[in-house]
């Protein structure tokens, strides 16, 4: 089973899907760019000061993905809504329907999912759904299929319902959530099966890449304590379990690779300094906006940097097939 997740290739499945797990880049293509953002919870605040620079500056891509928190703070980037993910987990971060062991019990979410995917969008602090549509920039995001253990994709368009269920399927932590049913899929957390999608934007021809990190370079991931917990609750779906059994290493071979794009100046990389120290579920508002701040003065240092590496020439794409 170990192997087989190891080995799993590029498919396109059906209904507009895709699943990607193999080495691929596309070679002599024309500049495509794409913001391409890692999850990590509430490290996430990150992403969104980041995010809300490159609103203020007018730095725009063609493309974007996300997984988990990348998803759901991510698609703020795509309504145009600069400031709108750090006000409302601020003023909903120690409110019970957002994030709450009682909501863990009483729902089978840690984060509530009515709360979150319906009450906040819609009435709470409304997503700009018609921008959103308008806006011509194409939002992938990833969430894990339990059953084969691979990652899913789906191209958001219109902001709604079939869209906010996808999104909450990215983030949909393990053991602390419910498996997310859609599109004949049962989902999980994408950052299961691809913590980084910047292979699965490669694929697709982005060949000038933006990836925003919520850990510092040096952070390298291990095995998961919780795998024992997760063969049990998960037993029913051992492809799952499996790819969690190797998440830590899928992940760390990320890195090294994101690092060589990095170097080679085939994508621009930003990441904090250092290890944030902020909770997975952070519900101090003052250590929201401190990661959140964290991410907008790393955005603003690197401006300049940033915009010759969108105007520059194409760096060669490196040999990985």
């Amino acid at each position: 089973m170990l192997l087989d997740i190891k080995r799993n290739l590029f498919k396109i499945c059906p209904a507009g899907l895709f699943s990607y797990g193999g080495d691929y880049l596309q070679n002599n293509q024309a500049f495509k760019s794409a913001l391409i953002m890692e999850g990590g919870a509430m490290r996430g605040l990150f992403t969104c000061g980041v995010l809300d620079v490159f609103m203020e500056e007018q730095i725009e891509f063609q493309g974007a993905a996300g997984i988990s928190a990348g998803a759901v703070f991510g698609c703020n980037y795509k309504s145009k809504q600069p400031g709108r993910a750090i006000r409302y987990n601020k003023k909903y971060c120690n409110d019970p329907r957002y994030c709450s062991i009682r909501s863990l019990l009483k729902t089978g979410d840690l984060y509530g999912a009515d709360f979150c995917y319906r009450q906040l969008p819609d009435l709470l602090d409304p997503f700009d759904r018609q921008t959103f549509a308008q806006n011509p920039l194409e939002f992938y995001i990833g969430a894990t299929d339990i059953k084969s253990g691979t990652c899913l994709y789906h191209k958001c368009t219109d902001g709604g319902a079939r869209d906010m269920t996808w999104l909450q399927a990215s983030a949909s932590m393990p053991l602390v959530s419910r498996p997310v049913a859609v599109d004949g899929h049962l989902l999980l957390d994408g950052g299961i099966s691809d913590s980084v999608p910047f292979k699965y934007m490669e694929s697709l021809g982005y060949n000038r890449n933006v990836i925003v990190l919520t850990q510092p370079e040096s952070y390298k991931k291990k095995k998961s304590a919780a795998l024992p917990l997760m063969r049990l609750m998960l037993r029913k779906y051992p492809a799952v379990v499996a790819a969690m059994a190797v998440r830590h290493e899928m992940y760390n071979r990320q890195m090294v690779e994101i690092k060589e794009r990095e170097e080679k100046g085939i994508s621009f990389v930003i990441r904090p300094g250092k290890a944030l120290g902020i909770s997975r579920t952070e519900n101090n508002p003052n250590e929201l906006e401190r990661v959140y701040q964290l991410g907008r003065r790393e955005a603003q240092r690197v401006l300049p940097q940033l915009r010759r590496f969108l105007a520059g020439p194409l760096a060669k794409a490196l040999p990985l097939c």
